[in-house]
């Protein structure tokens, strides 16, 4: 592995050492970084870093993982307005701007990552809630994301520390 211990490739695998699990990207495929824009469902080419672990506490145990860890409450929510002052940041609900929900009703988000996509700094309109999350049962494509099943990100995030990224290739 270079660059990164964990690797997402178009073809729908991610590998980091001793795995490669079946992964979803975005149902655009993968774009470069300079090419992603809002709202386009391509997951961004690139390496970003792993920011933190959500997760749900009401469905999962906190998992074992080195990344900081913070639990989701009911009134979590991500901006995905670029006009809004707090694009591709985390918000409390209810929120006037255009949003997303982190606290759904489906199992997607019972464990997100939140990777180090347009934040630092953040560009209005370059992409938001670029995550690794839970894959849908048949691994549909995401909306710019990276998924994967509860049992491999559970085994991802047992050898995930700090400072490691994800690396998203073409």
């Amino acid at each position: 592995m270079d660059n990164a211990a964990f690797i997402a490739d178009a073809s729908g695998q991610l590998q980091w050492p001793g795995h490669t699990v079946r992964c979803a990207l975005g149902r655009s495929g993968v774009t470069p970084a300079s090419a992603k824009r809002e709202g386009d469902g391509a997951s961004p080419i690139g390496i970003w870093p792993m920011r933190q672990l959500l997760w749900r506490p009401d469905r999962i145990a906190a998992p074992a993982t080195g990344l900081p860890a913070v639990e989701l409450i009911p009134q979590a929510g991500w901006c995905d307005d670029p006009a809004d002052p707090f694009y591709n940041r985390p918000i409390l609900l209810p929120y006037a701007a255009s949003h997303e929900k982190l606290w759904r009703e489906d199992h997607l988000y019972d464990l997100i990552v939140e990777l180090g996509y347009n934040d630092d700094p953040v560009i209005p309109g370059k992409g938001s809630a670029i995550f690794l999350h839970v894959a849908q049962p048949d691994y549909s494509p995401t909306e710019g994301c990276v998924a994967c099943s509860l049992p491999d990100l559970l085994a991802l995030l047992a050898a995930a520390k700090p400072g490691d990224a994800i690396e998203i290739r073409g």
